[in-house]
């Protein structure tokens, strides 16, 4: 546990990252079934794939760190869209959209002060 503990000193956007998971997770069980396999499984892909990119970027030299957090960036806007998808089709209210939105905006300005740092 330690080492986990050492890693969300490190970078903290994982820490507010797995938070999202958590909530987005209690979430998904309220999708009607076909589409916590689609639109929902699509979500929980993304957030699991940018969590794997910010777990790649500690560990990496700067200019590689540059490249792997401009990956994650892409991910990221990419479940931006998602979440959006969400709650147009309904399958999220406002009340937990704005919960997800406030989190993405936060670990946006995380990711982007990063970004910023290294250039």
């Amino acid at each position: 546990m330690q080492n986990l503990d050492q890693l969300h000193k490190e970078a903290p956007i994982l820490k507010k990252t797995v938070d999202l998971y958590r909530e987005f997770y209690g979430y998904l069980k309220t999708f009607p079934k076909k589409d916590q396999y689609m639109l929902g499984k699509r979500c929980e892909d993304n957030i699991i794939s940018f969590m794997k990119l910010i777990l790649k970027a500690v560990g990496l030299n700067k200019m590689d760190k540059l490249k792997t957090l401009e990956e994650a960036n892409g991910e990221f806007d990419t479940l931006k869209v998602l979440f959006r998808m969400a709650r147009e089709l309904k399958m999220l209210d406002n009340k937990k959209y704005l919960s997800l939105e406030s989190k993405i905006q936060e670990i946006g300005r995380m990711l982007g002060g990063w970004m910023r740092s290294l250039r």
